[in-house]
């Protein structure tokens, strides 16, 4: 038997990603895991409206999304516990320039260069909606048709009510192949 729990956000864990946009000639960076796939060729990524980083993002439009493993777990911690307008966050991560002139974080297997299209408000959010420019991967992450393979990648997943992160597990089978 189901208990009704109320109104409960219950899409978790969720991708953790640190978003990275340039404040004037340095990056300043924020741990997100409100993140998603708006079709095939869109993503929105929702922070809340008092975030130091949306400033920088409305005015240059731009911002990355880099995917976090384990390997950079402590600095993503961090720059998810700190503001922007309290600490000067453009250290924290080595990066460079993308092609489309957002910060790459040399660490992140992954990263996306978005386009902001359009941001949609609700109460406390701001939502931006984005094309993808381009996706960087690390060589050792690509199968041999040059696909992404999450089974080596191992994205960080967030776990919003008990605010933990989790490791991603095993496959358990292909996609539409247990239909009889």
């Amino acid at each position: 038997m189901k208990k009704n729990i109320g109104s409960a956000l219950a899409l978790y864990p969720t991708p953790a990603v640190v978003v990275g946009a340039m404040d004037g000639e340095k990056a300043t960076w924020t741990l997100v895991a409100h993140v998603g796939i708006i079709g095939h060729d869109h993503i929105l990524v929702s922070l809340a409206s008092a975030h130091y980083i949306n400033s920088f993002i409305k005015a240059g439009k731009k911002l990355s999304v880099n995917i976090v493993d384990e390997g950079m777990l402590p600095e993503a911690d961090y720059v998810g516990s700190v503001s922007g307008a309290k600490a000067d966050k453009s250290q924290v991560f080595e990066y460079e320039l993308g092609e489309s002139g957002t910060p790459i974080i040399t660490k992140a297997p992954l990263t996306m260069e978005c386009s902001v299209v359009d941001t949609y408000n609700t109460q406390g959010f701001e939502s931006f909606i984005c094309t993808i420019d381009n996706t960087y991967v690390e060589e050792a992450h690509l199968n041999e048709a040059g696909k992404i393979n999450y089974g080596t990648l191992k994205p960080v997943l967030f776990e919003f009510p008990t605010y933990e992160y989790l490791r991603t597990g095993d496959v358990i089978g292909k996609c539409l192949s247990f239909k009889k």
